[in-house]
């Protein structure tokens, strides 16, 4: 009778303890509706507006140096538009002044009609110096807060001290080649730009700065002409003068354009990419189901 093998099968199982014990999630629960307190909560946000963070030194400082540069921008920009309206006003009075010219070549004018002229031209005339001259200071002081932020923004330095800048605007003849360019450096650094880079102005700026030479060109071709005694030379030159306030009216219009351009650059966030949304129609949908019954103390 031959031997047979028996045969063993050999079964490996973990010992006690090998794996942590798997709890079961619980199931979801059922959606019972929103949440009510028996008492009206006291948590939530402060009524507080929104407003710049001031804990930070730093920040803060930037964020004042901003500010401050929006403040003399909006101050800036009311003076520069009444010069404008003055400008225009003076402009406007001079062609009337020019047409009375025309009209006295066949006959006397009236008194009255030439005093309310003169009236005129001299009222305007002093109100846009005034403003001009206004618009001009804080412009100036404007560009001073805008060129350090500029400059923070950027993180370099400007190439040009306060003031170069100060003789490169307002010296004549000098003002006509050095204030484009601090216009187009100021613009380059509130770009945020590297300072390795050469500037290079947008079109408002060289529209601005082409504006700039073209009156102060011919304002000197103006004064020029006054020193001529003939009558047909101070005709002339009444017309000249229309035309000198005009352009110093294009000058100061692109001057609030470039202020307030600048000014956005400036900003952390550029307020035409904020949009406000809000819920103007609702269709197609289903109507809330509300507890039929709220509990004692909650909210209404």
């Amino acid at each position: 009778m031959a031997f047979q093998p028996m045969r063993v099968d050999w079964v490996a199982s973990p010992p006690a303890g090998a794996y942590p014990h798997r709890r079961l999630a619980p199931p979801p629960r059922p959606y019972a509706g929103p949440p009510s307190y028996p008492v009206p909560p006291r948590w939530g946000f402060p009524l507080l507006a929104w407003r710049w963070p001031t804990s930070v030194t730093g920040d803060a400082a930037e964020v004042d140096s901003v500010e401050q540069v929006q403040r003399l921008a909006r101050t800036a920009f009311h003076v520069l538009g009444l010069a404008a309206l003055t400008l225009l006003w003076a402009a406007g009075s001079e062609i009337w002044r020019y047409v009375l010219l025309l009209q006295s070549r066949y006959g006397a004018l009236s008194p009255t009609t030439v005093d309310v002229s003169d009236a005129m031209l001299r009222s305007a005339s002093v109100l846009a110096l005034i403003m001009v001259v206004g618009g001009v200071v804080f412009t100036l002081l404007w560009l001073r807060r805008a060129r350090a932020a500029a400059a923070s923004a950027a993180g370099y330095a400007p190439s040009r001290s306060d003031t170069e800048v100060l003789v490169g605007v307002l010296v004549p003849g000098v003002n006509l080649v050095l204030a484009g360019s601090v216009a187009a450096e100021l613009e380059h650094a509130a770009l945020r730009l590297p300072a390795s880079a050469r500037p290079s102005p947008s079109r408002l700026v060289r529209w601005w700065w082409g504006l700039w030479v073209a009156a102060g060109l011919w304002t000197v071709f103006t004064v020029a002409w006054s020193f001529r005694s003939s009558v047909q030379a101070l005709a002339d030159g009444v017309l000249f003068h229309a035309v000198s306030d005009l352009l110093a009216t294009a000058v100061v219009v692109l001057t609030m354009l470039l202020v307030r351009r600048i000014t956005t650059l400036l900003l952390p966030v550029a307020p035409s990419t904020l949009r406000r949304m809000r819920v103007v129609e609702l269709r197609d949908a289903p109507a809330p189901e509300l507890r039929a019954v709220r509990s004692h103390g909650s909210p209404r």
